[in-house]
């Protein structure tokens, strides 16, 4: 296979939101450059891409997709990600290997909820952007309503590069403004006719080519010098302008396309060879140590993974981009992380399901090896010369949080390695098990990420699962202060226990004043490892307790504080005060009077008012103005309160505090309620008490199991 080098070689991933044509504009662009004999469709379940059977069975992508193509004797690496934000885990690998994102746009809709959510990791990474219009040929395609807003959520930087000629069903033409040339398709799309731009769109062209020429210029001082002298810039000082801007991201060109009838592919295809940066073009890779790492042909190896893939008769397939030097078959590389050395015994090309070798890789390149032992997505590979590691991918935060219930104890056994490796291949994918709650707690992205989890369990792996809601990680907390005391006695023949504790428990909250009337021997304050504090004081005075048996009764408190009395949930924020009691030269020991400790505190706890608490989240929701209503009445009915409404675009985003219990399947309510046109991110806020009604409920539940 032919070896490029690093200046001709472009890796672009394919954004959008979901139907907006990412996979058929990757279908075409291998058609047209011959790649592929026959341009295939999502319908009919044959494209390079979307090629995994649960693809099949939903009708859209799920996976991120490598191909590649060559076009020009350049080579286009190609990433065509899923447009549901549920995958959004496959969207950032990508992402972030790419040197330039094509973002498709649905002509019908212009931005959508979805183009703003991916948008904030294309700006994180600062990625130079294409703006591919496609769908032109819908009846309701509106290409300049689609643009501006765009120019609403993206600003000034959208700078139209070409636009259509016959819009809507009869759309057969695209005016470009850099070449300034009338592009002809017949009826099948392909190569077009190179026509002069008709007199009646001369005026129109002009004025967009002006702003195009001044978009170029005003990105370097040179060409803005040249600008000023001229009045205007040749083709080739504009190409030099716009690379600029795109590396710089302040140029985004819009492009026109229809990439079911193959219209308009290859021309952008040439523009991302010429202009689109490539990675030696763009800002470096940075350490974890902050410093830069050049994209040096010469230097010393170094492979980023960006994405892992594990297919039961295949095994681990580790996707990886070279950010230094070149690699091949051979190779043994340090991985950083672990400081295990990797042999690259295989290097592949991927183009969907095909695998095709290859000796060497260079800087740039994106590739695929099999079957690294101890290597995982977010890890770097290099060589044992210098300790230099690329900073790793940060994922969002799960947005839903199921239990997950293996159907037969055999499935039991083994769900947790499976969910293992299913998390290994999606980052996004976090589980664990809730000793707290006694669950295995699985936290994914949404309803349909969830689904697919769900899929792979039960057509992969053989084991069939429940998903139930998790129980919520309640607290418990007291409201006043109460004195108790206890005695804990037992005669049994030989040996006997004695332990009498006196103590005042009362609540605690930062920055209250020390405890008066007592005599403080000692004071400890314990973070708890569920949130909150207990504070415990010795004020043992005349040695009624010796001091050694004090730390058993500390621990007869803390045992009692992970199982509360009103819904053996946790107890926090407490501060507990030991100032008297009785011991026996003989009976007393440590086991006395930790349970003496234990049953005073408890019969303390149920006497001072005690309270639950429930978490809170905050909670962002992205919404178009038109479902901003709607939503704002669904949150007040999930006992929401909204903390402010700020103006995105075209979009609203709704702030609120809400309980994590009204949050259950979140996700599907709001896809529902909305049609898919909101999205909505949360993170923990804080613990806070429950209304009466619902603790009352949530007490004769838990009574109602223990009995």
């Amino acid at each position: 296979m032919k070896v490029f080098d690093e200046k001709h070689i472009k890796n672009i991933v394919l954004l959008g939101s979901t139907k907006s044509g990412k996979t058929t504009l990757a279908e075409a662009m291998l058609f047209e450059a011959g790649l592929i004999g026959r341009q295939g469709t999502v319908e009919d379940k044959n494209t390079v891409s979307d090629y995994h059977e649960i693809e099949h069975e939903r009708g859209s992508s799920v996976y991120a997709t490598t191909m590649h193509t060559e076009w020009r004797n350049y080579k286009i690496n190609i990433m065509d990600t899923p447009g549901l934000d549920d995958f959004i885990g496959e969207v950032i690998s990508s992402v972030r290997v790419a040197d330039t994102c094509v973002y498709v746009i649905n002509a019908q809709h212009g931005a959508e909820v979805g183009t703003d959510l991916i948008w904030n990791y294309v700006d994180k990474f600062q990625k130079p952007t294409i703006f591919a219009m496609n769908q032109l040929d819908h009846a309701q395609s509106n290409f300049d309503a689609s643009v501006e807003s765009l120019k609403n959520d993206f600003g000034d930087a959208v700078i139209v590069m070409q636009y259509p000629l016959n819009e809507k069903e009869g759309f057969n033409g695209i005016i470009d403004l850099l070449k300034m040339t009338y592009y002809r398709f017949g009826p099948d799309g392909g190569k077009p006719e190179k026509l002069p731009i008709p007199e009646s769109e001369m005026e129109k062209a002009k004025a967009l080519h002006n702003e195009l020429v001044e978009k170029a210029a005003e990105n370097d001082e040179n060409l803005m010098e040249l600008y000023f002298e001229k009045g205007t810039l040749d083709e080739d000082h504009m190409r030099e302008g716009l690379k600029i801007g795109m590396r710089d991201h302040t140029v985004f060109p819009v492009f026109c396309l229809s990439a079911r009838n193959n219209m308009g592919s290859g021309r952008m295809m040439g523009f991302i060879d010429n202009v689109a940066p490539s990675s030696i073009d763009i800002t470096p890779e940075i350490a974890l140590d902050d410093q830069e790492i050049p994209h040096d042909p010469n230097g010393d190896e170094v492979l980023f993974v960006y994405k892992t893939l594990i297919e039961p008769n295949l095994g681990k397939m580790s996707f990886f981009k070279v950010i230094s030097g070149e690699v091949k078959t051979g190779d043994e590389l340090i991985n950083h992380q672990t400081g295990q050395t990797e042999r690259i015994s295989q290097l592949f090309i991927i183009d969907g399901h095909k695998r095709i070798p290859v000796d060497k890789l260079v800087v740039g390149d994106i590739g695929a090896t099999l079957k690294l032992k101890d290597t995982e997505t977010n890890h770097t590979l290099r060589t044992s010369k210098k300790e230099i590691a690329v900073q790793p991918m940060q994922y969002p935060e799960a947005r839903m949080r199921m239990a997950v219930v293996a159907q037969t104890k055999a499935d039991d056994d083994k769900l947790g390695e499976v969910i293992h490796k299913i998390s290994q291949e999606d980052p996004t994918v976090v589980f664990s098990h809730s000793s707290e709650l006694k669950q295995l707690i699985i936290e994914t992205q949404g309803e349909l990420h969830l689904s697919v989890i769900q899929w792979k369990l039960e057509n992969i792996y053989n084991i069939n699962v429940d998903f139930i809601s998790p129980k919520i990680p309640y607290r418990e907390t007291i409201q006043r202060l109460v004195e108790t005391s206890y005695r804990h006695k037992k005669q049994s023949g030989g040996a006997g226990q004695f332990g009498e504790v006196y103590m005042k428990v009362e609540p605690y909250y930062e920055g209250m004043p020390e405890p008066e009337g007592v005599s403080i021997r000692g004071k400890e304050i314990i973070e708890l490892e569920w949130g909150g504090k207990l504070v415990f004081y010795n004020c043992i005075v005349g040695g009624v307790i010796d001091a050694r048996f004090l730390p058993s009764i500390q621990k007869g408190i803390m045992e009692k504080m992970e199982e509360g009395p009103l819904t053996g949930s946790y107890v926090r924020d407490v501060r507990v005060i030991v100032y008297d009691g009785k011991m026996h030269p003989v009976d007393s020991n440590d086991m006395a009077f930790k349970i003496a400790g234990m049953m005073a505190f408890r019969q303390a706890f149920k006497e001072a008012d005690p309270k639950i608490l429930e978490p809170l989240n905050h909670l962002e929701v992205t919404v178009p103005e038109d479902l901003l209503g709607d939503v704002m009445t669904d949150l007040q009915t999930r006992r929401s309160i909204v903390t402010g409404v700020e103006v995105k675009g075209n979009n609203h985003v709704i702030k609120a505090k809400t309980p994590l219990a009204e949050l259950d399947r979140y996700t599907n309510a709001l896809r529902s309620l909305t049609k898919g046109m909101a999205s909505f991110h949360t993170t923990f806020a804080e613990y806070a008490p429950v209304p009466y009604e619902i603790q009352k409920s949530l007490i004769e539940e838990y009574q109602a199991q223990e009995n």
